[in-house]
């Protein structure tokens, strides 16, 4: 016989999509900014657009946005979204290049997953061409 009470607090516990269909759209915006550091060598290089690989910024600008529309594809349980507009900044720092992700769109949810996965592809995207 089995104890419905465990089977109870088995279901809370395992991973499940939330439920939105309730909410109503509206204009939503997040932002997200990250940094590498980079040594001096490497990040004129980065920015100057002669590293090894050629052009960083613009392969880390496209990488960021192509990731911020895949992330139901890269993060379980994450709705998609109708993203109607990604931009990626990148600034120099003293030791690297910050990166600023935002996504704009009009859905039920957020586009905060969008624009983190966008700028941590952005940076990932530096690293792997330097």
């Amino acid at each position: 016989m089995s104890d419905g009470g465990s089977r109870r607090q088995e279901d809370e516990m395992r991973a499940r999509m939330i439920d939105v269909s309730s909410k109503v759209p509206s204009v939503r915006e997040a932002r997200a900014s990250g940094t590498i550091l980079l040594p001096d060598e490497v990040l004129d290089a980065a920015l100057q657009g002669t590293g090894p690989k050629g052009d960083v910024i613009s392969s880390a600008r496209i990488a960021g946005m192509l990731a911020a529309k895949r992330v139901p594809d890269l993060i379980p349980l994450c709705h998609p979204v109708s993203i109607t507009w990604v931009d990626l900044r990148f600034e120099r720092i003293c030791e690297g290049i910050t990166a600023t992700c935002e996504v704009r769109g009009t859905d039920v949810t957020g586009f905060e997953m969008e624009a983190l996965t966008g700028v941590s592809v952005a940076l990932l995207t530096i690293y792997d061409m330097t």
